[in-house]
């Protein structure tokens, strides 16, 4: 998965606005108690990004 990708996936979720602000201030422990904005910084494969997303927002299984 790109980042282009995750992006657009996210802003299906929230929208555009609210995925930037959730993506900047919403931690989560499956990514080393990091926000996605820090996540992509530290490198962390967008697909493993979105996984984490998915299990914290309980999305369902057709969102993975």
């Amino acid at each position: 998965m790109r980042e282009a990708e995750l992006w657009a996936r996210l802003t299906r979720q929230f929208g555009r606005v609210q995925a930037l602000v959730w993506a900047e201030g919403h931690v989560i422990g499956e990514l080393g108690s990091r926000t996605v904005r820090e996540a992509l910084a530290a490198g962390v494969p967008c697909k493993d990004i979105w996984r984490a997303v998915w299990h914290n927002l309980e999305l369902p299984a057709g969102d993975r």
